[in-house]
């Protein structure tokens, strides 16, 4: 759990172990700063912050290209600020051309992601798993693609490329795109939305050996489930869960404002009780510095 004071933080190279390792690094996805947390207060290594998440928290809407760039990157910055694992942050398509993509890169490294994702859909876009999407043509990404690599300041930050080409252009048109985006030197590469776990092992077999791989085990989307073992098997080096911590959240608050609406006195049942929430929202350490810092 983040430190106020904690000054000793490089989740950028620790990303970059954690993506060396043989089995896939699991990144479930937060829509905010105590989402954030309470992913990191359940051991996992990294967050993934969720545009779609982003969007629903921040404006209650789709995430259909609504949000700017600069929400985004707020909401960046205050997860990073939230926790010590590394954050993956998407960052859509990068907000225009490829002059834009320089400045997104920059303003997402100050925000202190660890890395980024970009991908190859017509601004505004629309969630991955989306009817209705339209893409850049090929050569527009992997220039965005190129901007992206040559604009960090910190080479250690990772460049997630992800293809939404899958549902507009084909499996082939997409495992293309994805070696051309390795050529331009993307880190990482994330074929969106394939519909068969025949695709998937596709994906995987042709993409392997070329950069790691992203799987979006997107709940309820339009890719099949795999089992962690699975996506080990087939290779992939980053999991991401990136909208469960929302249908969670979202199911919780009904349940309780539906009890309030019946019965005129919310359902504590299952709830944290005040004393531990404020717990595990940090309250001791504010308490610890307020005594460490009081004068007198």
């Amino acid at each position: 759990m983040a430190n106020l004071l904690s000054t000793d933080r490089t989740p950028r190279r620790r990303l970059r172990e954690l993506l060396g390792r043989p089995e896939p690094l699991v990144a479930p996805g937060a829509y905010d700063a105590l989402s954030a947390r309470l992913i990191e207060q359940a051991g996992f290594d990294a967050v993934y912050m969720t545009g779609f998440g982003t969007t629903a928290s921040l404006i209650g809407r789709p995430d259909v290209g609504l949000l700017t760039g600069s929400e985004m990157v707020d909401n960046a910055r205050r997860i990073v600020a939230a926790v010590d694992v590394p954050v993956i942050a998407d960052a859509d398509t990068g907000y225009g051309n490829a002059i834009n993509v320089v400045r997104t890169v920059q303003l997402y490294e100050q925000a202190g992601v660890a890395g980024i994702q970009l991908e190859d859909q017509v601004l505004p876009k629309k969630c991955g798993h989306m009817s209705g999407k339209a893409l850049i043509g090929a050569e527009e990404m992997v220039g965005k693609i190129r901007a992206a690599v040559e604009a960090r300041r910190d080479p250690d930050l990772v460049v997630i490329a992800r293809t939404d080409a899958v549902a507009v252009l084909g499996l082939d048109e997409a495992i293309g795109r994805a070696k051309a985006f390795a050529d331009a030197g993307a880190d990482l590469l994330f074929v969106e939305a394939p519909t068969a776990e025949d695709d998937i092992a596709r994906v995987a077999t042709e993409l392997r050996d070329v950069a790691p791989l992203v799987f979006n085990w997107a709940e309820g989307g339009k890719t099949p489930p795999l089992s962690l073992a699975r996506m080990t098997e087939l290779g992939f080096s980053l999991v991401i869960y990136p909208i469960g911590t929302l249908l969670a959240a979202t199911a919780g608050i009904r349940a309780l404002l539906a009890t309030l609406k019946r019965d005129g006195i919310p359902s504590l049942d299952g709830l944290p009780a005040f004393g531990e929430f404020t717990d595990l929202i940090g309250l001791p350490e504010i308490q610890e510095l307020e005594q460490r810092f009081a004068g007198g």
